[in-house]
């Protein structure tokens, strides 16, 4: 959800998302109509699949080496974000997990290209985690229809609470602004929903853990449709929170404003927004994440096969998450007997 001036005639966007946009890198050109940050998730992912094709014909070494450079190439356009995570959005959390992402991304390439062939889950994962994403980004009518769908579903809830600022039109070309008078609110601030926040990007990730494993499909589409819905409604919660508390100052206190507009660089008028945004529901998003993946965990307990292997990229040690959370037994139950428990790794 991006911030910006309650007045109609407000031209700038000042908020934590580019107004629909994915140039993460501010000031670079599109080549041929692509945004360079669009441009490399592409061709990471394209070769993420490349890769995986490669090793599913038994071309191992070919979809190692394959493989490296995708996760170079992933490693870069999370590189590119950090700029504008760090000066726009000024998200301290992003701007950290941005810088973290390369040297990760890096690493799991140098893994894979010495031979740790059980990588390519991870692989796998991420690709499909891009291939729910991408599309989405890039087709206009699917953006417009999730972005306003998402706004009129969290004006709904607003209504709820007894605040009916009605929709307009934002910067960003939809119809997603809340109007709230300027006159009227605290801040004189409104927000309007751009694509990150309609949880697809959340809803990609389990989107990709389920897809990348073996299970089945009854299983996995259960799992999927759970972690679609838990998303749907704590994102719709989310948006309602932070649609409100930027407008009528939630977080406007004295001491904060003073510290965020002194030490931060922050916009006096905007302290709420960044207050509410960038570390009240970022951080309880990644609490709903941990929460989202132990639901996802008990349906399906294969997605701990990409997980075991990404923890071994961000500690070097190996892990059984299968016997640490009796997950053998859980998928016997899940699939109607214990001769199911065996499990194809």
């Amino acid at each position: 959800m991006s911030s910006a001036p309650a007045a109609t005639g407000a031209a700038s966007v000042v908020g934590s998302e580019l107004a629909g946009a994915t140039t993460l890198l501010p000031g670079m050109a599109a080549v041929a109509g692509i945004d360079p940050s669009d441009l490399l998730a592409w061709v990471a992912i394209g070769a993420f699949l490349a890769a995986l094709l490669l090793a599913y014909q038994g071309y191992l070494e070919a979809a190692r080496y394959l493989g490296t450079g995708a996760w170079i190439t992933f490693g870069l356009f999370w590189l590119t974000m950090v700029p504008y995570y760090y000066g726009e959005a000024q998200s301290p959390l992003k701007t950290v997990l941005g810088l973290l992402a390369l040297p990760l991304c890096l690493y799991t390439g140098y893994l894979l290209w010495e031979g740790r062939d059980s990588l390519l889950v991870l692989t796998k994962a991420v690709a499909c985690m891009g291939l729910i994403y991408l599309p989405v980004e890039t087709m206009p009518f699917v953006k417009t229809w999730l972005i306003e769908t998402t706004a009129a579903q969290t004006h709904f809830g607003m209504e709820l609470l007894g605040y009916s600022p009605g929709l307009e039109v934002g910067s960003n070309g939809y119809q997603s602004k809340f109007a709230f008078d300027p006159q009227e609110t605290v801040t004189g601030r409104t927000t309007y929903i751009v694509l990150a926040c309609t949880g697809i990007g959340s809803m990609a990730i389990f989107g990709g853990l389920v897809a990348a494993v073996k299970a089945p499909l009854k299983r996995k589409v259960t799992a999927f449709g759970l972690a679609v819905g838990v998303i749907w409604f704590l994102n719709l919660v989310r948006n309602v929170f932070i649609g409100l508390a930027s407008p009528w100052g939630w977080f406007q206190q004295d001491w904060l404003v003073s510290f965020m507009t002194t030490y931060m660089g922050a916009e006096a008028n905007r302290v709420s927004y960044l207050v509410a945004h960038n570390y009240i529901a970022q951080t309880l998003s990644i609490v709903a994440l941990i929460g989202i993946t132990y639901l996802v965990v008990r349906i399906l307990p294969e997605v701990l096969v990409p997980l075991e292997e990404a923890l071994f990229v961000v500690t070097g040690n190996e892990y059984d998450l299968f016997e640490a959370l009796g997950a053998e037994e859980m998928q016997a139950r899940a699939d109607g007997g214990p001769d199911a428990a065996d499990r194809d790794r």
